[in-house]
């Protein structure tokens, strides 16, 4: 892999005066023809916006717990239909096989016995869920609503960064940034389908998340299964995903204070009284779910969930123990996983990683870490972890020592040159790293992707951190059919 950041529309060398790439031409003309203060109001409508809307994040461990907006850059980041033909093929197979192997740990674990992944990864690990063992869920899909991160580096390199198959958040910001975008350049998207191009649509995820979740309801429900999205409450930093999902989907928002089981069968509270729930699409960690097999202070949960879900009666997506396959160790062998599963290579290649729990991998972590990115094994959100070239001295040490510590909590790989996208920043148009989450949506009948996805954006010049959480922003994704291009 290069050093040298692929720019997504000139191609090598950021903004290197080159040829503009087929995906951007439209948007390379608009920005030439668009003086500093057309985008300047453009910017302050979209972020009007979204505080009308309320379309914010908290983020945790803030003493004064405020929260924000998340920067929306108004430069959309372009995908041409062909390039995302080639990565949708790749996600599918990626979440097909967290699917398989999830099934399989929890199940015969073959792969164990095979020695695609050591035996203490998975039997150990704090995501491995032993109320899950030998279980199957509804329609045998584990992960309903997967999250893959990815990265780019060149013009056909796209890297999986990170797998998110627990609870993955960040759909509602691509809806409402193509939204926003509808509104604000529309003369754009009107270029791009006159010139024989199409901005392809994601306003159709909602009812592909519906038609996913009723997919997999329990073999009991022979009419419309009920369906109901559990959140942790309005603390939570992800909180207006949660409200704005449930009003998307038609379905009611609930806390674990809302419902109840009997006979285990879980029931929501209405005004009509208690109603059967059928599917539980949850914002909840495992361990709040049900305080009488789970933590024991959590409010959260619902006291007796998991019975009715082991009883037949409860689909939950995404269903409990899914956080094992979220595991930046297990992701390192995600190559192997994909291979045993589905007997083909992967479509979609993992960034090189070295485990620190082994001990030459650990030596040279701590020989090279001015060069590596280092990420605990559980962690998210951009916390917990280093990035060896943009830290100090100081701030290494201090790290090594977590590391010799507890090598097995940590995984390291090397400082990526992800791609670049032209953004608006305070001195005008300039390129800053961007990664890409797009939403696989798994049910009975197969997996399904909308077109696009979240594009995160590292705003501060240099910086390759994406998280909101750490002064990162976000961009709309369109996937623009080319003429002439070939799949």
């Amino acid at each position: 892999m290069s050093n040298r950041a692929f720019d997504e529309t000139f191609g090598l060398g950021p903004f290197s005066g080159g040829d503009v790439r087929a995906p951007y031409a439209e948007v390379a003309r608009w920005l030439a023809g668009a003086s500093g203060d057309l985008l300047e109001t453009r910017r302050r409508q979209a972020e009007l916006f979204f505080r009308r809307i309320g379309i914010t994040f908290a983020v945790y461990g803030d003493p004064d717990a405020q929260e924000r907006l998340i920067p929306f850059d108004i430069v959309p980041r372009i995908l041409s239909g062909g390039e995302w033909g080639r990565m949708e093929e790749g996600l599918k197979q990626r979440v097909q096989a967290l699917n398989m192997f999830l099934a399989d740990v929890y199940g015969p674990r073959e792969c164990i016995r095979a020695g695609i992944v050591p035996e203490e990864l998975v039997l150990l690990n704090p995501q491995y869920c032993l109320a899950q063992v030998g279980r199957r869920p509804a329609k045998d899909v584990w992960v309903q609503i997967a999250g893959i991160d990815l990265v780019r580096t060149g013009p056909d390199a796209f890297f999986v960064l990170e797998d998110n198959a627990r609870t993955p958040s960040g759909v509602s910001y691509m809806l409402e940034n193509r939204e926003v975008m509808l509104r604000l350049v529309p003369e754009l998207i009107h270029e791009i389908a006159r010139n024989g191009g199409g901005l392809r649509p994601v306003e159709t995820y909602p009812e592909t998340l519906l038609e996913t979740l009723t997919s997999v309801a329990p073999n009991h429900c022979t009419g419309e299964p009920c369906l109901a999205l559990l959140t942790p409450g309005i603390h939570n930093s992800a909180y207006y995903e949660h409200s704005f999902l449930a009003d998307k989907l038609g379905v009611e928002l609930v806390e674990g204070s809302d419902l109840f089981v009997h006979a285990d069968i879980l029931y929501m509270r209405t005004t009509e009284g208690p109603k059967r729930v059928d599917v539980l699409y949850r914002r909840v960690d495992d361990e709040y779910l049900d305080p009488l097999v789970f933590r024991q202070d959590s409010a959260l949960g619902v006291a007796g969930l998991v019975n009715a879900v082991h009883s037949g009666n409860l689909t939950i997506a995404n269903a409990m123990g899914t956080g094992i396959a979220d595991d930046k160790a297990i992701y390192s062998y995600m190559p192997d996983i994909v291979r045993f599963f589905t007997g083909k290579d992967p479509i979609l290649h993992n960034v090189p990683t070295w485990r620190c729990r082994e001990t030459d991998s650990l030596s040279y972590v701590l020989e090279n870490l001015h060069e590596l990115v280092v990420k605990e094994t559980d962690g998210s959100g951009g916390y917990g972890m280093l990035v060896g070239p943009h830290a100090t001295k100081d701030e290494r040490e201090r790290f090594a020592a977590r590391i010799r510590a507890n090598p097995h909590h940590y995984i390291a790989q090397p400082t990526l040159a992800l791609s670049t996208c032209p953004t608006l920043t305070a001195a005008g148009i300039a390129p800053r790293h961007v990664d890409l989450r797009p939403f696989v949506l798994t049910g009975a009948k197969g997996a399904q992707i909308v077109p696009g996805g979240l594009t995160r954006v590292a705003l501060k010049e240099g910086s390759l951190v994406v998280n909101s959480s750490q002064g990162g922003g976000t961009k709309d994704t369109w996937v623009v059919d080319i003429p002439g291009e070939s799949a």
